[in-house]
């Protein structure tokens, strides 16, 4: 029985062959085609070349087409007799074809099997495909077929015609561990006992990897590890796998495993919470290899990103909602100028105008601080000695800090200068210095709060938090010795409005303010802490190094000579005055009107270019908004110059100017004044800016 061969079956004892009316009807068919087609050439007779060559030709054809025809119906008998012969076998048997598909099958087969036209695919399969193709080269071959989940040995044998023929034998018991003498006489080999220890490449590999001694991963102890596990975990052979991992992340792990969840599975490690791996499971012959691979890193960077762009796009929204408002304000406080004017101290409307105002002031400084973590806030960024800065603001911050906070301050070595906006960078100080002593005075009624200033090179940087560094970097640390931030709060802690200070204590923006700051100061921020040893807040800002002569320079643009305030803010002259926001423009308006200015109003870009050109070279000042529908106020200005002259130009706007700056190149007598404005103000600067031109 090594091998069939249907062929002396057939010799022997074959059944009748049944005529196919099928094929009976195509030889029909095929003979009269093969006459019809004879006609012409008969009718030419033989007598010529051209008709003999026709006959033959014709002549050949159908004995060819009865061959073929004949050969069609033994294959047809042949497999007959295979189907025949598969039904007679015991085990279950089937005839397949080279590419997988089932020409025959006999009952047990498709009992085992059910009615599937072809041999299984995947896992079950995979075994079974590598001995069809050692089958197709005349070879015995032998594969696993799996069924109803178990494995059957499968043994093939190729047929005439290219066709195998696959015999299922039952599923071998398990065998005693002891030799078995067989029936014959011979010994049998016994199973193959389960692996007693890694192989070279899992010893040898740099990701952790454990032979466990049970199936079940998280109760089972160690039999060995390789040396990349024992440096991540700690873990050595005896111990409970289990143990190596942290409980909290151990018991979702088993949990995803109950459910017949594939791995890799995230775990945190037991020796440190913060190191982060992915575990995969292997079995292997009764017990299990686990694979543990270090990704803190990878999560670290991950959890990054995803803040990053999260503070990107809360950023966004911020400095949407701070333009609007803005405008809000700066109508309200053009409004109340105009009231105050018209009830002056002593009327009994004053004070209640003037809470209004105070209460404005306060909104006021709430949206510059949403604008600062926008990175929107203008900035006058100047040229600061790092050590000079903390010096003259340490006596503001001891007072600040009251007398159950100890303030140390710490001075490195060759302090670097920064380019920043001064006020800027001591509010973002300030901050942090605020929030230590709240944090220390409730933990502990008081502590201490350190700042520390250096020169940092880029491996200090790095090493320090800050792992973009390209150079060396100026730093400031605040830290304290409070009880440190809780991990769940850590990832928030820059969220505007978020806080953990009791209702009426904070805001919220207090850190979101800090972050802006920095951020627009091209700098990095980064956060120390664990619990019970305080936070330390990182602040690295790159060092401006100039020559000397532009340093020189800008010492003495660092503090310009402000222009004389107006004593009479009283003028004349023609303003053109662009605002898309109606009840600002509406108030402004009639307040420069109120002190001898005539103005001219537009609603946006389109309109505003209209009256320009209607009114060519006798526009005194341009006032424009930078943000408009249409067209906004740098390109109305570059399509308005030549209509415009040399009339001075004034931005107002809620962004910062550096947002827009670079679209007035080649622009001069522009200035820019923020939102939210009053009038006393705005009068002033119309008048300085008409006195200059």
């Amino acid at each position: 029985m090594a091998d069939f061969q249907l062929q002396d079956r057939a010799s022997t004892d074959a059944p009748r062959r049944r005529l196919d009316p099928w094929l009976v009807g195509a030889a029909v068919f095929f003979v009269a085609a093969a006459a019809f087609s004879a006609a012409p050439a008969l009718k030419a007779g033989p007598a010529t070349l051209a008709g003999l060559l026709l006959l033959l030709g014709v002549a050949g054809v159908a004995i060819l087409g009865l061959v073929a025809i004949k050969g069609s119906a033994a294959s047809g008998g042949d497999a007959d007799q295979a189907e025949g012969f598969i039904e007679a076998l015991g085990e279950p048997s089937a005839l397949a074809g080279a590419d997988g598909r089932l020409l025959a099958a006999n009952a047990a087969w498709r009992e085992l099997m059910g009615e599937a036209r072809r041999l299984p695919k995947g896992v079950a399969g995979s075994s079974l495909f590598a001995a069809l193709v050692q089958a197709r080269k005349g070879e015995m071959a032998q594969g696993v077929l799996r069924a109803g989940g178990v494995d059957h040995t499968a043994k093939v044998s190729r047929l005439a015609g290219g066709r195998l023929l696959i015999r299922l034998a039952p599923p071998a018991e398990a065998e005693p561990a002891a030799p078995v003498v067989a029936a014959s006489g011979a010994v049998a080999e016994p199973a193959a006992p389960p692996p007693s220890s890694l192989d070279a490449f899992a010893g040898a590999s740099p990701f952790g990897a454990a032979l466990l001694e049970g199936l079940e991963p998280f109760t089972s102890r160690v039999l060995e590890t390789n040396p990349a596990l024992t440096a991540m975990t700690g873990g050595k052979a005896g111990m409970v796998f289990g143990d190596l991992i942290d409980p909290a992340s151990r018991v979702e792990a088993e949990t995803r495993l109950k459910e017949g969840k594939a791995g890799p599975f995230e775990v945190r490690l037991a020796q440190d919470a913060s190191r982060i791996a992915h575990l995969y499971l292997y079995r292997a012959e009764g017990r299990l290899v686990a694979y543990m691979i270090d990704v803190s890193e990878q999560k670290q960077m991950e959890l990054q990103l995803a803040q990053s762009q999260k503070m990107q796009a809360i950023g966004q929204l911020a400095g949407g909602v701070a333009h609007d408002f803005n405008n809000l304000l700066t109508a309200i406080q053009l409004r109340l100028d105009e009231l105050l004017h018209r009830h002056p101290v002593g009327d009994p409307s004053y004070e209640g105008l003037n809470e209004i105002r105070q209460t404005g002031v306060r909104a006021a400084d709430l949206v510059r601080k949403l604008l600062a973590f926008s990175r929107k806030q203008t900035v006058q960024r100047e040229v600061l000695d790092l050590g000079e800065l903390i010096s003259e603001f340490e006596v503001l911050l001891r007072r600040l800090l009251r007398e159950d906070v100890k303030l140390i301050t710490d001075y490195g070595r060759d302090l670097p200068r920064v380019r920043a906006d001064k006020s800027q960078l001591e509010t973002a100080v300030m901050n942090l210095a605020v929030n230590a002593r709240d944090a220390v005075r409730a933990a502990k009624g008081g502590g201490v709060v350190r700042i520390r200033t250096a020169r940092l090179t880029r491996e200090e940087a790095v090493q320090l938090g800050f792992p973009g560094a390209e150079g060396d970097t100026a730093f400031i640390e605040v830290s304290d010795d409070g009880p440190g931030i809780p991990p769940d709060v850590m990832g928030k802690i820059f969220d505007p409005f978020f806080t953990t200070k009791p209702v009426g204590e904070g805001t919220g923006l207090g850190l979101a303010t800090v972050y802006g700051i920095i951020k627009q100061s091209d700098g990095w921020i980064h956060v120390h802490s664990r619990p019970g040893e305080g936070a330390a807040f990182r602040i690295f800002l790159p060092v401006y190094d100039a020559p000397a002569g532009e340093l020189l320079a800008a010492e003495a643009a660092a503090e310009p000579v402000k222009p004389r305030a107006a004593r009479d803010l009283s003028g004349a002259g023609r303003i053109l005055f662009v605002e898309d926001e109606d009840a600002v423009r509406g108030v402004a308006a009639r307040l420069l009107r109120a002190r001898g200015y005539e103005v001219l109003e537009a609603s946006d870009g389109e309109e505003a270019l209209q009256i320009a050109e209607e009114n060519a070279g006798t526009i005194d000042l341009l006032i424009s908004d930078v943000i408009m529908p249409g067209i906004d106020g740098p390109t109305l200005l570059k399509k308005a110059r030549g209509y415009l002259g040399s009339a001075p130009v004034m931005f107002i706007s809620g962004y910062a100017e550096a947002e827009f700056s670079d679209l007035l190149e080649g622009e001069t007598g522009v200035t820019f004044l923020p939102k939210p404005i009053d009038i006393k103000t705005l009068a002033e600067r119309v008048k300085q800016q008409l006195q200059a031109a």
